[in-house]
This record gives structure tokens, sequence and C-alpha cells, in this order.
């Protein structure tokens, strides 16, 4: 979540993130202590909209928040118009993404990887601010 908010600013409100991964761990519709709630409610918190897509877990995630999230029926769904996409769990279908078609549905090209997915200057050569855990931030500028 800081991640996010250091690169938009302050002000959230109105910025749309899409979510990919809900459950706690992949393969499992499991949302007990998923990191994804975590992220949604502050999200929500600051005025966020938010856009999730989840293989296993949309049931559950829905019974947990209800109509206060746009649930999609496909990953890139999620992406549409989005101002970032924020990857909260790593299910196989996550790591390899069409990166031509984010950069079509995504606002900004800004991948938020919570699981390091992916190799840091792959993700520049192919257009993208992107942010991961524990390694230095790829900025364009």
């Amino acid at each position: 979540f800081e991640k996010i908010k250091s690169h938009f600013g302050a002000d959230l409100r109105d910025r749309k993130i899409a979510v990919w991964g809900l459950a706690f761990k992949p393969k499992t519709d499991d949302m007990r202590e998923a990191p994804a709630l975590t992220l949604i409610e502050k999200l929500l918190n600051e005025g966020c909209r938010v856009s999730a897509y989840d293989p296993e877990a949309m049931a559950n995630a829905r019974n947990i928040l209800g109509d206060r999230i746009e649930f999609v029926e496909r990953n890139y769904d999620a992406c549409e118009g989005a101002d970032g996409l924020a990857i909260v769990t790593e299910w196989n279908e996550f790591r390899r993404p069409d990166f031509e078609r984010l950069k079509d549905l995504l606002k900004e090209r800004v991948i938020f990887d919570g699981r390091n997915l992916f190799n840091p200057e792959r993700v520049r050569e192919q257009g993208f601010t992107y942010y991961s855990i524990g390694r230095p931030p790829v900025v364009l500028s």
C-alpha cells in the first residue's frame, strides 16, 4: 500500500487499482488473513476504486467485500482503465502477462508486485514502472 501511495502521491481519491489475486495463497479459495483484504481495505479507505480478479477465491471475496469493489471474470478485465496493477497472489497465470495488452488497458504503466513474479529488467524493457519487494524500484523517466 505504501508504494502505491508514494507513487501516486498523498491523494488516492478516484484512482482505480486493479488487483490480481485475492486468496492468501495460490491454488485455494481461502481468504483468511489474505494480504489482498488488507490492501483493498486501505485502498477503499483512501477513496480508491478497486477492480479484482482471482481464479478461485471470487465467491469468498464477494462474501467478505460485498459490492464495495468490482469483481471481474478475467484478469485483464480488472486492468481496463486502471491507474495501476497490484499483484497480490502468485498464481501461475499471472507469471507471464501480455505486457502489450496491459499497456493498452492501464492508464499508467505501473505494476506493484507483492510477490516478485517478474525480473525487474524485463519489466523495464517492456516499458513499465515496477515496484517489487526487497528490490529497488524500476522507475521510468
